[in-house]
């Protein structure tokens, strides 16, 4: 019975999968473009459009749409509005016009209550700017637990408490949009991170709702008559069970060039058979090694089109 204004870019609202017909009269795409800033590639509106390089830029571009959605808020006579960390606007001109406000966290629970408080996060975490500090669980964490980050991984994490291209970090973000908001979504589930949802609670004064897992839908699974999997399935089908490495990065995680050769020469010294779902951005330049592929044909496959993960993974 709820209708939902969804606020995105063109680009990515034609991205969305087709609204079933019996919910399509509850939604209204809302297409705010997105503004043109220099250096970031030309209709790149997603991450999924950029390198790890880039992304300050294209929250930069994001923030360029505050008017818009300003203006939008206040004609919409909306009864609640959900946001995530990049929109940390959004709950200001929410509370100037007196509509609930629900932050959107799109990460598991551990993972922003190893950054603490809110104010921790708005202080980019304060004194903990070195990889080392994010090793060990921090000291408001009073249950047993092994998770910590290993040092590769938390050299990432001190990037998220530094300013980007935007002029902000995405913890300022995270701990502006949470600090004023009425409470927080997580995408996850209470059974698996019980004492993280309560640490969570505690930490920000704020009610936590569990959403869930948002699994794939069953139809998302590939026709088995499709070209696509007939070809990966009968390349499957000649290898030993159990044999053959896959990979697949997601559309999120860009490597660079030299990440990206890396990992090919690893794959290519390891002998072993391997399915790599290669995909790139439309904007990205890397390749793959001259010749990489000649050298690993018959043991390795690159797919470079849609794959059907479910399948693959189910074989």
């Amino acid at each position: 019975g709820h209708r939902i204004s969804f606020i995105s870019t063109p680009r990515n609202i034609h991205r969305l999968p087709k609204t079933p017909p019996h919910l399509a009269s509850s939604f209204t795409f809302v297409k705010i473009p997105l503004p043109k800033i220099q250096g970031l590639p030309e209709n790149a509106e997603s991450t999924m459009d950029v390198g790890p390089e880039d992304q300050g830029l294209l929250k930069k571009a994001y923030d360029g749409m505050e008017d818009d959605v300003a203006r939008f808020l206040r004609t919409s006579c909306a009864d609640a509005v959900i946001y995530d960390f990049a929109g940390f606007w959004v709950p200001s001109i929410a509370m100037d016009l007196g509509i609930p406000r629900f932050f959107f966290c799109i990460f598991p629970s551990w993972f922003i209550g190893f950054c603490g408080t809110t104010e921790d996060l708005i202080h980019e975490l304060k004194d903990r700017k070195s990889p080392e500090d994010f090793m060990s669980p921090p000291k408001w964490v009073t249950f047993g637990t092994k998770v910590a980050y290993k040092y590769y991984e938390a050299k990432l994490i001190v990037g998220v408490g530094e300013k980007n291209a935007s002029g902000f970090s995405d913890t300022y973000r995270g701990g502006i949009g949470i600090s004023q908001s009425d409470a927080v979504i997580i995408r996850h589930c209470h059974e698996f991170e019980t004492e993280w949802f309560n640490l969570l609670a505690n930490l920000y004064q704020k009610e936590i709702i569990p959403l869930g897992q948002l699994p794939p839908h069953f139809q998302e699974t590939e026709n088995p008559s499709s070209d696509n999997w007939v070809s990966i399935k009968e390349w499957l089908d000649t290898k030993t069970k159990g044999s053959v490495l896959y990979i697949a990065l997601g559309s999120e995680a860009t490597p660079n060039q030299d990440q990206l050769t890396e990992l090919a020469h690893g794959l290519e010294l390891s002998q072993l058979p391997f399915l790599w779902a290669f995909r790139k951005p439309a904007t990205s330049t890397v390749k793959l090694p001259d010749g990489f592929e000649k050298r690993t044909e018959g043991r390795g496959m690159v797919w470079k089109e849609w794959v059907p993960q479910l399948n693959i993974l189910g074989h």
